[in-house]
């Protein structure tokens, strides 16, 4: 499959998401918008809760948005019907965060892979030649497709969830924390594994991650969400090295560092608890904890401005 570059694949336009519960309104994901380039790796990064998931089954439409819009291929998403969403289908997968229960344990590894082949009719000798092929690029021995789950391991059960998202030749590929459930050794096994294919099929990734040295190894860009909202977004190499948003820096000073005596000084600089997505601080959402804000950050929301080659959602950026 040949690449364009720099050619949108997906736009998402203010795409909002908000859950009622008996405690109030969840903001879940609030008034997002990004795009995703072909043949790109587009990494997702933030703390739990954030809305990281959230985002990526809008953009599959997994789950319906409060509002906003998301168009792939010049087809809008969020404004098909019932039946043409299932053909769409084809286009977008899901690579699951826990091989453990993202599989049926009762199915054998050839009608795990057949799955989603059936499910849309391809015929039963081009399901065989698919699932062959599948096994090879994955790593998978041929032998061990009559197998049950329960006789793998986590890496080899992920190979299988692997194969099984790439079975109808998707381009656009959600992969939700894909590695976390691994050691750390398969973890750098199954990151190879989906760097490889996506240089063999031309498949495009959002990678879902809270693990920034995870995201470094494998993204193009980079974009940081927290409490719903996107703080900043650009080029992989600006966001590592030069930090633009108060809250990028401070997940950078909390990656795990193996001398002690190198400990980060900004990891003491955050201040208060974290604030609630029911009822999110006014103005700029992280306000409440970072040591920069001033009475503009609480009385005016900051939005996406370009700042220094990449967007930056902050009225005081860091120099």
């Amino acid at each position: 499959m040949s690449i364009e570059q720099n050619a949108t694949l997906l736009e998402a336009a203010h795409l909002t998401k908000e859950f009622r519960t008996a405690h109030g309104v969840v903001h879940a994901v609030s008034d997002v918008s990004l795009t995703i380039q072909r043949g790109e790796t587009l990494a997702l990064v933030g703390e739990s809760g954030c809305g990281k998931s959230t985002l990526g089954r809008l953009l599959l439409r997994l789950i319906e948005p409060t509002s906003g819009t998301v168009v792939m291929d010049g087809t809008e998403v969020t404004a098909l019907k019932r039946e043409e969403l299932r053909k769409f289908r084809r286009k977008m997968q899901l690579i699951f965060q826990d091989p453990y229960s993202s599989i049926d344990p009762r199915m054998t590894i050839r009608k795990i892979i057949a799955e989603p082949l059936k499910a849309f009719s391809v015929p039963k000798k081009e399901q065989e030649a698919i699932i062959l092929d599948l096994v090879e690029k994955t790593g998978i021995r041929p032998e061990y497709l009559e197998r049950y789950p329960h006789q793998f391991s986590g890496g080899q059960r992920q190979r299988v969830g692997i194969a099984r998202a790439l079975a109808l030749n998707p381009e656009l590929v959600v992969c939700d924390e894909p590695v976390s459930a691994l050691d750390v050794s398969i973890q750098a096994q199954t990151l190879n594994l989906l760097h490889d294919l996506q240089q063999k099929m031309g498949l495009t990734y959002l990678f879902i991650s809270h693990d920034l040295a995870v995201v470094n190894y494998i993204s193009d860009r980079v974009c940081v969400m927290f409490l719903g909202k996107i703080c900043e977004l650009g080029p992989k190499e600006q966001i590592y090295f030069h930090p633009r948003h108060p809250y990028t820096k401070f997940l950078l000073s909390a990656t795990p560092e193996p001398d002690p005596r190198k400990r980060k000084e900004d990891q003491d600089l955050l201040m208060g608890d974290l604030p609630s997505p029911v009822n999110p601080p006014s103005g700029c959402r992280f306000r409440t904890q970072c040591p920069y804000a001033r009475e503009l950050c609480a009385a005016e929301e900051p939005g996406l401005r370009e700042v220094d080659g990449r967007q930056c959602a902050c009225h005081f950026p860091l120099v």
